[in-house]
């Protein structure tokens, strides 16, 4: 039972982490300006964007295998 509420608050962190992510990297390649004092090119955005994916995917199936 501990080890199934650790799996669903772990997958929930990285599901948020995931979206947190994935929405850096759209506001990266969308804009000219510097994010959160970051300057990022539009193909260096294409990191973030797949490491949000990764996030993503992992905490939506670790949720759904607890």
């Amino acid at each position: 039972m501990e080890s199934t509420r650790f799996k669903r608050f772990f997958g929930a962190l990285l599901t948020i982490l995931g979206i947190s992510v994935l929405l850096f990297a759209c506001v990266a390649y969308l804009s000219d300006k510097p994010v959160l004092g970051l300057t990022v090119s539009k193909w260096n955005s294409v990191v973030p964007f797949l490491l949000g994916t990764v996030f993503l995917v992992t905490g939506v199936n670790l949720i759904s295998r607890s």
